[in-house]
């Protein structure tokens, strides 16, 4: 693998083997797809400068070492659907377009979220609060149309997005107000009438809590019960480095796999940076004021952490790979640090270090331990 001594000998080392991750042996693998080939798809989340080309260097480590793509925002109800008579396609025709042309798992996101979506969807033309079946109707259009447009080329949907609240209650949104608690059902349904082979998944963060994660088996027991086409779950893993516990990652991996479901792993990354208090989430509206104690490596990661942030990927990927037949895809939520939502979210303007890849496209220590995980499990 590259060692510690790669800091003062990149300027040596030609582009396309950083982007290999280049190893010592021969036999080893080098790329995150060919370490984990045959376990699991692994992917990472692009955003528009990635899907239209303007991000050379990003899109030549997505090349290099992934083989499923998920977008950031291009498929979001603001983006795709920003008001009622209007659709903006472009950019998702280009995302789909892009993972085709080199042959990826191919994942939506989102459908049914209650951030990032505009007013309109839940009112009508006087601002009054729509009616249910009104609701229901708008749900069914965005569905049948995004949906059906991407029919056989979106592999995979995150149908419903953080509908529980972390003690497992239901999120009170405008979606479960208006239509009540069955607006989950009736979006897979939806979703699997547009596109009866795609792969459905409710998607959540913190489901490693052990209150949030009862919450989440009780719905999709009730779900099946139905006969709701739900084939997956999907575990955000906006992480940190000691919460989760590689046993609770383990026993939540196992409950979910004990339902007959799939296990994705949707959105992971690592933060670093200390947390100003609060607890782990990843609610896009929390906002905590700028403090210089809550960036403290804007000169650069510590190696202390940066190992740190290598052992706590090692632990993670040792899990995937225990369950790698129920655990179908592992996504990075995004592509290098400097793409990270963390570096504004929940403090605007942090230097942050979340992800396997420096902001200069570099593989991290965390790379290589991730790849010597890979590595062991096979037998290189």
């Amino acid at each position: 693998m590259l060692g510690k001594s790669r800091k003062s000998t990149l300027s040596a080392v030609s582009f396309g083997l950083i982007l290999a991750g280049a190893a010592a042996s021969a036999h080893a693998p080098t790329t995150l797809k060919d370490a984990f080939k045959g376990d699991f798809v692994i992917g990472a989340a692009i955003n528009e400068a990635q899907i239209t080309g303007q991000d050379a260097r990003g899109d030549a480590i997505v090349l290099a070492q992934f083989n499923s793509i998920s977008p950031e925002n291009v498929l979001k109800w603001e983006r795709i659907h920003p008001q009622p008579d209007q659709y903006n396609f472009a950019l998702a025709d280009q995302y789909v377009a892009f993972g085709r042309k080199h042959h990826m798992f191919i994942v939506g996101h989102t459908l049914v979220w209650h951030n990032q979506a505009p007013a309109w969807i839940f009112r009508d033309a006087n601002g009054n609060l729509l009616s249910r079946d009104a609701l229901l109707k708008r749900m069914r259009d965005h569905i049948d149309t995004v949906v059906g447009r991407y029919k056989g080329k979106i592999d995979s949907w995150d149908v419903v997005n953080e509908a529980l609240n972390d003690d497992g209650s239901m999120r009170q949104s405008l979606w479960y107000k208006i239509i009540g608690p069955d607006y989950i059902e009736k979006a897979f349904e939806y979703a699997h009438e547009a596109d009866p082979q795609a792969l459905l998944i409710y998607n959540d963060y913190n489901l490693e809590n052990e209150s949030k994660r009862e919450g989440a088996i009780a719905l999709v027991r009730k779900l099946q019960a139905e006969g709701v086409p739900i084939g997956g779950i999907g575990l955000q893993n906006h992480d940190n480095l000691t919460w989760p516990s590689a046993d609770a990652e383990d026993a939540t991996i196992s409950a979910f796999a004990a339902l007959g479901l799939k296990v994705a792993i949707t959105e992971l990354d690592i933060n670093v940076l200390p947390t100003g208090g609060h607890q782990p989430t990843a609610d896009v509206t929390l906002r905590i004021e700028q403090n210089k104690a809550l960036n403290p490596y804007v000169g650069g990661l510590p190696d202390s952490v940066q190992q740190q942030l290598a052992a706590r990927y090692a632990d993670l990927f040792r899990v995937f790979l225990k369950h790698r037949d129920v655990v179908s895809r592992v996504t990075l939520w995004g592509v290098s640090d400097g793409d990270s939502w963390l570096n504004n979210s929940p403090v605007r303007g942090r230097t942050s270090y979340p992800l396997l890849f420096g902001r200069a496209g570099q593989p991290k220590p965390a790379f290589d331990a991730v790849i010597r995980v890979a590595g062991k499990s096979t037998g290189n």
